[in-house]
This record gives C-alpha cells, structure tokens and sequence, in this order.
C-alpha cells in the first residue's frame, strides 16, 4: 500500500492511500499519530487483516494529477541519517569501516517533495547526491527487541550533500554535517511511503539507481547496508527516542560525486530509484 502526503492547489494538505494505476489517491481522515500506529500493528500480519480495508477510515476517490506530492512527514516529526553503512561507499572517501553506526539530524526544512526542485545553496560548489532508502517509524515508542516492528514503511530518499562544507568544520573537530546535509529545500524524500508488509519481515534488499540526465551514477542494492534497518533503529533509539513518523535514512551506496569528481550542476535533473518504492525526479535550481 502506498501512503502520500498531498498538497491541493489550494494550499491545504492531507494523507491519503494512492492507487498508482488508476491515478487516484483516497484521503485518510484523522491525524497521523493516531491512524499510523493501528495501521502499522495491522501489517504486522496479526488476524489477518488487510491494510487500507479494515485499518484506515478513508475518503472517496480523488485524482492524483494537479496534487503535490509533499515529503512524506509531519512537521513536528524528527529526520535521523545514517552514515557510513555501505563498505564501498567508504572506499571512495578513504574512510575505514567504524565499529558501530554513525548518525545524526538533519533539519526538516532541508527536505523538499518528489517533484520538486532542488535549491543550489550559494555556499557550496560541490553539490553532490546520495540515494538512499528511508525507513518510517510509525510507533509511538520502538520495541527495542523487535525494532522492525515499529516501521511502517520505506521510501525514496536523496540526501544531497555539499562536500565542500562538509570538510570545513574546524581540524580536530570533525565534519560540519549541519552545513552539509541541512541546507534549505535540498533534499528531495518521496513519492510516497510503501508499507513494510510489501517487503518482508527482514531488512529490505532492493536495487538503488540514482542518475544525473539519464546517466546512472550510483546503482547498488539495501542489502549490501553494514547494519540494517532493525539494526540501526536500535542503535538510535538507544540513544534518542524514535517517535510517530520520524524518518530514518539508512545510508548510501558508492558513486557518489566525491569518488567521481562528477558534482551537481544547475539546470540537471537527478532522478533516485529504489525497486518496489518508486522514483524522485529533481532538477537543481541555480544557486539561490
């Protein structure tokens, strides 16, 4: 099942189950911490129930054209990156494995829809890309011994990244993940949230492709991820608590502009793919 977050032309917004064939979305109604966690216990698989029939209270049909498609997250909820959790990935920036996750946040207005475009931050010259697969957390409180069980579903997401701020944090300090992954309007998340009951019980392993003007420059698999998604969300949640729709994005494979050289550039249209999610299509706006 598809969940997107929706904008009218009139500038109100509300979630809603997407039916990609008919192009059509069904408006949930209630508020987002409340029908999430029934819905994320229903896919669970316990007495059979159907995600979207028995699960959710939803509105007649609307047409998905002329809708747009907002990141898909609330705004009071937190957005967690995973680092550092594909092994060639690290190969290109020269950086050994770490014994555990890394991870920080990313503030909410970096992120921008699945159409939308991307701002080229005025600071930076080496705009650089990153897909990567994003898990939802769709729990009010993550059972640590089972932290599959408090996702609700994945989606796509681009974690765009200035490398040249990312090296200026001062020597002996570290990175500046803040200059470099929190840039306004940057980072593009979306089409929409596919349900984990899609997926299986396990950490998914699903082909990601990103290309730049039709050109792939990154194509490798979740399941190549040093620690999968249970795994990390543990590792977060011991340390800050997940809550009812924050966003987990789980690392990127190799071929990222910083191995290549190959950086951003305005007017190029980037489009990230993950099998069984769908696809962000993003142009890079001139600097601004």
């Amino acid at each position: 099942m598809r969940l997107a977050h929706c904008e009218r032309p009139d500038g109100g917004t509300f979630w809603g189950v997407v039916d990609a064939e008919g192009g059509s979305i069904r408006p949930i109604h209630g508020q987002f911490a409340d029908w999430a966690p029934a819905l994320t216990s229903a896919i669970g698989g316990k007495n059979g129930i159907e995600p979207g029939r028995d699960a959710l209270p939803l509105g007649a049909a609307l047409p998905l054209a002329g809708l747009r498609l907002l990141p898909p997250v609330e705004r009071n909820a937190r957005v967690v990156v995973a680092g550092a959790n594909y092994g060639r990935h690290l190969d290109e920036f020269g950086i050994a494995p770490p014994r555990q996750p890394f991870a920080f946040l990313k503030a909410m207005g970096a992120l921008v829809g699945a159409r939308d475009p991307i701002r080229y931050p005025p600071l930076t010259s080496e705009l650089d890309h990153e897909v990567e697969l994003v898990a939802v957390i769709g729990v009010h409180r993550v059972d640590r011994a089972n932290p599959l069980a408090s996702v609700l579903g994945y989606t796509v997401g681009n974690d765009v990244s200035a490398r040249d701020l990312q090296r200026s944090g001062p020597a002996g300090i570290g990175m500046d993940l803040m200059a470099a992954k929190s840039q306004d309007r940057s980072t593009p998340v979306g089409p929409w949230i596919v349900t984990r009951d899609e997926f299986g019980p396990d950490s998914p392993a699903l082909r990601m492709t990103l290309s730049v003007d039709g050109d792939i420059r990154q194509d490798g698999s979740s399941g190549d991820m040093t620690w999968g998604v249970g795994e990390l969300i543990r590792f977060v949640d011991e340390r800050t608590s997940f809550g009812c729709g924050d966003l987990l994005f789980t690392g990127t494979p190799d071929g990222v502009g910083q191995g290549s050289g190959r950086y951003l550039k305005p007017g190029q249209l980037v489009e990230a793919t993950i099998e069984g999610i769908g696809t962000l299509s993003n142009r890079v706006d001139d600097k601004a």
